[in-house]
């Protein structure tokens, strides 16, 4: 009964934090950082672009600070490319990086989730 529970509350975070909720094709997004929060559950940044603002979820802070992307890596009015997977549902403007370019520099979030073209 306990590993019951125990899966039952591990489901809502798997789900949070899993990537069924986006597409399996990636994208690529440009724009300009408006907002950068380096904070659990997933540090994430604003996006402005052509169509308006984006939300970028990066991985979780450990992974982020990993990957050479830490606080100061982004500030607001920096371009920024991102290459990553966006969510299912068109009518938000959310996407999870697997990659971030910004101030010539490049963060590969989740390397092997980066497809290559």
């Amino acid at each position: 009964m306990a590993l019951t529970a125990l899966a039952a509350a591990a489901a809502p975070a798997m789900a949070h934090h899993g990537w069924s909720w986006a597409e399996s094709e990636q994208m690529t997004l440009q724009g300009t950082v408006e907002q950068v929060q380096i904070a659990p559950p997933h540090p994430m940044l604003k996006v402005r672009a052509s169509d308006g603002v984006w939300t970028v979820e990066l991985g979780n802070p450990t992974q982020t600070k990993e990957a050479g992307f830490v606080e100061g890596s982004a500030k607001p009015g920096d371009a920024i490319t991102a290459v990553g997977n966006r969510d299912q549902d068109k009518a938000n403007k959310r996407m999870k990086a697997v990659q971030v370019q910004v101030g010539g520099k490049t963060y590969d979030i989740y390397p092997s989730r980066i497809k290559k073209p």
